[in-house]
């Protein structure tokens, strides 16, 4: 595996790589998160007022309208600041470091984004059965009102996750054991497990796991492979702008989506016969993302 460019982000988490270090640093992320969230959703109730909070609390649950999927997404926002605050204070590490170098990281961003919307494109304009078609969600003219704010909060969002999981916790990982089963191996199953959501997906909340697991795997070889966090983002941008913002499942998280399929995540049939294909949409924008970084 040519994962030599990896170093480039492993170099400065050398200095802070005890794993005492990287405990306390995710458990004081979480704790900020949690504070910055927390008056987040305060200030936002004073805002708006306690009906209209009572109002907009259920949909926040299940990302049913189009402001409540938005806040979802940009919540995320503080868990970016959360990790800004902890790598300065237990690791003497900046953001930016995480990304990696910003020249090739724009620049990679560009190439794998690109080749992922064709693949994307070409993906939505084959044929489907009846169970897998999506039907229309939003009006036209709304969706692309809310397009642009949205395709921000996803990449905030996305950002966010993949600065998290395939920059902090990857990079620290990596500086300290040097088999990728553990740097690549860890951060993806924490990744997964933070998918796992009975309430939310039913039985098939393994599923869930399951494809969040490879997602992760997918994200920390491109990250290697890289040098920069820029291709993993990319990925994870292109995925859940199709999944968020064109074809969403029914009744969850798709306020802001132009189509929707037209079963829930917690319907077995539905989801099962969609597993397979999302999957191997997965393993395509991986190959798709490889060959981008090869031109």
């Amino acid at each position: 595996m040519r994962y030599a460019p990896h170093d480039k982000l492993i170099a400065p988490a050398r200095s802070s790589a005890h794993p005492v270090r990287l405990l306390a640093g995710v458990i004081l992320t979480i704790v900020l998160f949690l504070v910055l969230s927390s008056g987040f959703s305060a200030l936002l109730q004073s805002l708006i007022g306690p009906s209209a909070w009572q109002a907009l609390s259920p949909a926040l649950q299940t990302g049913t309208t189009p402001v409540s999927v938005l806040i979802n997404l940009f919540i995320f926002g503080l868990l970016v600041m959360a990790l800004a605050v902890t790598l300065s204070v237990v690791h003497r590490r900046t953001l930016g470091s995480l990304l990696g170098p910003l020249g090739p990281a724009v620049r990679q961003f560009r190439r794998v984004a690109a080749a992922l919307i064709i693949l994307l494109l070409v993906v939505v304009f084959l044929p489907t059965g009846n169970a897998l078609r999506p039907v229309p969600n939003l009006p036209f003219g709304l969706w692309l009102l809310f397009l642009p704010v949205g395709m921000l909060a996803v990449l905030v969002q996305t950002t966010a996750e993949e600065l998290a999981f395939r920059g902090y916790l990857q990079s620290q990982l990596a500086a300290r054991f040097r088999h990728p089963l553990i740097w690549m191996g860890a951060p993806s199953a924490l990744f997964a497990l933070l998918h796992l959501d009975p309430s939310a997906h039913g039985d098939n909340t393994w599923l869930v796991v399951i494809w969040a697991a490879c997602f992760g795997l997918a994200a920390s070889d491109l990250t290697a492979r890289s040098g920069t966090l820029a291709p993993a983002i990319a990925l994870h941008f292109v995925n859940n702008l199709n999944a968020i913002l064109i074809a969403a499942p029914k009744g969850y998280f798709d306020g802001l989506a132009l189509y929707v399929y037209p079963f829930s995540l917690q319907d077995s049939d539905g989801v099962w016969a969609w597993f397979p294909a999302d999957l191997m949409m997965l393993g395509c924008g991986w190959l798709a993302a490889r060959v981008a970084l090869r031109r």
